[in-house]
């Protein structure tokens, strides 16, 4: 059974850190593109950050840029998102991603809330 788990998220203040992941399990992810999309209250789902196979390629939203990281352990199949000097507008539901050749699966999302 194929399952993207997230986990990490929670209530943190403006300026606070987060580190999200995701638990890969039933197909192989390390040769999968790995993203992270968000999703914020009454707003649609967007793209935050991808990593493709071996890390080689990582690539990130413009509002994210020096702030989030993204990072893959390929050999716990676990995929990760830090997050750092967080704002309120960063206040979503983070969804891991797995792409391959026309496929996709999805987590069900873990909730990040940036207030004070």
């Amino acid at each position: 059974q194929v399952q993207l788990v997230e986990s990490g998220g929670g209530l943190v203040e403006p300026g606070g850190s987060l580190r999200l992941s995701c638990e890969a399990s039933g197909f192989s992810s390390s040769s999968y593109n790995m993203r992270w999309y968000r999703q914020a209250p009454e707003k649609g789902r967007e793209f935050v950050a991808l990593i493709g196979p071996t890390s080689a390629v990582t690539s990130y939203a413009d509002f994210v840029k020096g702030r989030f990281s993204i990072a893959r352990d390929d050999l716990k199949s676990i995929l990760y998102l830090e997050m750092n000097n967080l704002k309120p507008e960063d206040t979503a539901v983070y969804f891991c991603s797995a792409y391959r050749g026309g496929i996709t699966y999805w987590g069900q999302g873990t909730q990040v809330t940036v207030s004070s």
